[in-house]
């Protein structure tokens, strides 16, 4: 990676029209798959952070541009992330090919979306490290392995404590509908 000044580093002339390219091309890739998800809950809270991110890199564009090579890593990842939405990732058709064909145990697309965020965000995040942070030397290589490692695991502590969110929930619902209908067949019961 070229270490310099962000205007050595920004896309130049054609690669400008390869980053458009490479927006339009996701931009469908996502609509196409926004149509008709498997649970429109999960794939609402799973795009959150995907139009946050892709906001971002819009926005900061100017300021920070990143290498062509980080933007296509981004954007594979993306790619990967949204047919995980799309799907639910217990349920992508080729996790289950991959688990029919291995013999696995369960479909193994969570692991693969999983390992793909640390193989192709890493090279962008010790980008924006190397030329943000002036981070050289070995840091410039333990940094964003580490971090990626922290972001995972952050992510993992976020999904469980909505996932227990979503079960209470749940529950108060539950429990408020079970009284409503014990009010009324007790009323119904006394009225008789």
């Amino acid at each position: 990676m070229v270490v310099g000044t962000p205007e050595q580093n920004r896309p130049s002339g054609d690669q400008h029209w390869v980053l458009a390219g490479l927006l339009l091309s996701f931009g469908l890739f996502w609509i196409w798959l926004a149509i008709d998800p498997v649970d429109r809950r999960d794939w609402l809270l799973e795009n959150l952070l995907t139009v946050g991110f892709v906001t971002v890199l819009l926005i900061t564009y100017r300021r920070f541009a990143f290498s062509l090579t980080s933007y296509w890593l981004i954007g594979l990842f993306l790619i990967v992330h949204t047919i995980g939405a799309h799907y639910t990732y217990a349920e992508v058709p080729a996790g289950f090919w991959l688990q029919h064909t291995l013999h696995l145990s369960r479909n193994p697309f969570d692991r693969i979306a999983h390992f793909a965020y640390g193989l192709l965000l890493v090279y962008p995040l010790r980008e924006l490290l190397v030329r943000l942070a002036g981070v050289k030397g070995p840091w410039s290589y333990y940094l964003p392995a580490s971090g990626i490692l922290a972001q995972s695991g952050f992510f993992e502590v976020i999904e469980a404590i909505v996932a227990m969110m979503a079960a209470f929930v749940g529950a108060l619902f539950t429990m408020a509908c079970a009284t409503v209908i014990s009010k009324r067949q007790r009323r119904e019961f006394l009225s008789t």
